[in-house]
């Protein structure tokens, strides 16, 4: 695994669309709503900028609890049926892998849980985290930090 690099990100703005949701029903094909979510990001005229994010927000509690998640650009769009999050501003860890997506996330997002499993240098601070994709196969994981 590489290890993650610190850097101190500017507040932001992200606009596009979200669902609420918990890691137990996206494991779930059944019941997971962020296939959904990306699919209305991509038949919408949002997906001609980027780069392109996800922002997870609102968290209920921790990575096991209800958040908010966020596809969208950081254009300021003033479109009917959109949302704006915006991304706080402080320190982040940024996890960053080229491939094939959607396994290239996931398999970031693995490394990301057991870094925090594992890790005790940093603590994650459950306001904002955010996803930001820089072409077709190369993705990069901001985690918020206390």
């Amino acid at each position: 695994m590489t290890k993650p690099t610190l850097q101190y990100v500017e507040s932001f703005a992200v606009t596009g669309f979200c669902t609420k949701t918990k890691n137990s029903e996206e494991f779930n094909p059944t019941t997971a709503k962020i296939p959904a979510l990306w699919q209305q990001f991509y038949s919408s005229n949002l997906s001609n900028h980027t780069p392109v994010f996800g922002v997870y927000s609102d968290y209920e509690s921790d990575a096991s609890g209800f958040y908010t998640i966020t596809v969208g650009v950081s254009d300021e769009n003033e479109q009917a049926n959109v949302n704006k999050k915006i991304i706080n501003a402080g320190n982040y860890l940024v996890f960053s892998k080229k491939g094939p997506m959607p396994a290239t996330v996931i398999d970031v997002w693995k490394q990301i849980w057991n870094y925090f499993s594992e890790e005790n240098n940093y603590q994650r601070n459950f306001i904002s985290d955010f996803e930001i994709y820089n072409g077709s196969d190369q993705v990069a994981v901001y985690i918020g930090i206390k």
